[in-house]
């Protein structure tokens, strides 16, 4: 892998990856000449027991531009720059104009709760240069080498402003509230554990405890040696839709052995979770026949400095869809309980995406 640093107009940062090397001169382009000043803060809920974060100036960000202004498509006239420069590289990662978290965030308000500010890290990474494309129609060489760009971006993350966990994620489609339609996702470098890694990692740690095993690397046997929720499976990787699923396509993505985070894959294992990952984004779309919205996220190990060998890396998948033309809405009983309630077996989605036949190589 080759990369490239360069600052933007505005002073952000920008880095250039590709699986060749990338040529000099490749002047980095903003649509903005001064800086955002951006000074997100932290307001604690107690009754939740945990952060909110306040970015107001976020309402202001760029919002379903038409084709023809596409901020995330590489400049072609320099009189109108975009967010990418003109050049020959494959990914690129910048920070992000509009964040939630920043690492210089300061003085937050004093109000009738705690507030604190939000120091983290906001990036947006953008998987292709072309528009029309989506991750899951990238060549498998592509897919392996945002796995190796997500490992990165996590080690450099992670020693700024006691970072303490780093979370890489795409959300696909209107429907799920995406605002610009280039093929990009975004990463969040939290100063904190979110609740809901959190919430994953006792339990992992609990079952860790218990047993001295993964509680995921676990799962993934099972559900291997079951087969009724297997999408794919081969000796470095598996996707399945688990038997808890609380969304009707939902699909967890992982690599069968033990490996805590981007940086501990091995090369077999990046390939394998290159496979897995596309088999289930062609699975998608090929459903319906139609592009398939989703929320993707990754979940691997805190930056906290500690060990954790009872986590697991893995790949969350949340469909909005519950069949072909009705969205799952969060009603009462999820969004004021927290409690999931589901209409459909995981069985049976599962059985829908194991009908779906898919070329690998088709786009490779």
């Amino acid at each position: 892998m080759h990369s490239q640093e360069l600052i933007k107009p505005d002073g952000r940062q920008l880095t250039l990856y590709s699986s060749r090397p990338i040529p000099d001169g490749i002047v980095a382009t903003s649509p903005f000449a001064e800086p955002q000043h951006a000074n997100p803060h932290l307001r604690w809920h107690p009754l939740r027991g945990e952060w909110v974060t306040y970015a107001a100036f976020r309402q202001n960000r760029t919002y379903q531009p038409p084709p023809q202004y596409n901020p995330l498509a590489p400049t072609r006239d320099p009189e109108h720059p975009t967010e990418m420069p003109a050049g020959d590289y494959e990914i690129a990662v910048f920070d992000n104009r509009f964040p939630s978290l920043a690492l210089d965030a300061h003085e937050p308000p004093t109000l009738t709760v705690p507030t604190a500010p939000a120091n983290g890290k906001c990036e947006v990474v953008v998987f292709t240069q072309d528009p029309q494309a989506a991750l899951g129609r990238l060549p498998l060489a592509r897919i392996e080498l945002l796995l190796e760009v997500w490992g990165d971006r996590t080690q450099r993350l992670k020693g700024q402003h006691h970072i303490q966990y780093v979370l890489p994620f795409e959300n696909r489609g209107a429907e799920v509230g995406v605002t610009l339609h280039h093929p990009h996702g975004q990463i969040y470098a939290y100063p904190f554990i979110p609740p809901v890694p959190a919430r994953q990692l006792a339990q992992e740690r609990e079952y860790y405890l218990q047993h001295g095993t993964s509680l995921l690397c676990d799962m993934a046997r099972d559900e291997a040696a079951d087969e009724k929720r297997v999408v794919y499976r081969d000796d470095e990787a598996i996707a399945f839709v688990p038997a808890c699923a609380r969304y009707p396509y939902e699909v967890w993505v992982m690599p069968t052995a033990p490996c805590k985070d981007f940086a501990a894959l091995s090369p077999a294992q990046r390939t394998s979770l290159a496979r897995a990952l596309k088999t289930v984004l062609l699975k998608f779309d090929t459903l319906w026949e139609r592009p398939f919205p989703y929320l993707m996220t990754w979940y691997q190990a805190p930056t906290d400095g500690a060990d954790h060998p009872e986590t697991q890396l893995h790949c969350q998948f949340y469909p909005p869809y519950r069949t072909r033309d009705r969205l799952k809405y969060l009603a009462g009983t999820e969004i004021g309980a927290g409690m999931f309630a589901m209409d459909v077996l995981p069985e049976t989605t599962a059985y829908e995406l194991q009908q779906v036949e898919v070329r690998l190589e088709a786009e490779a």
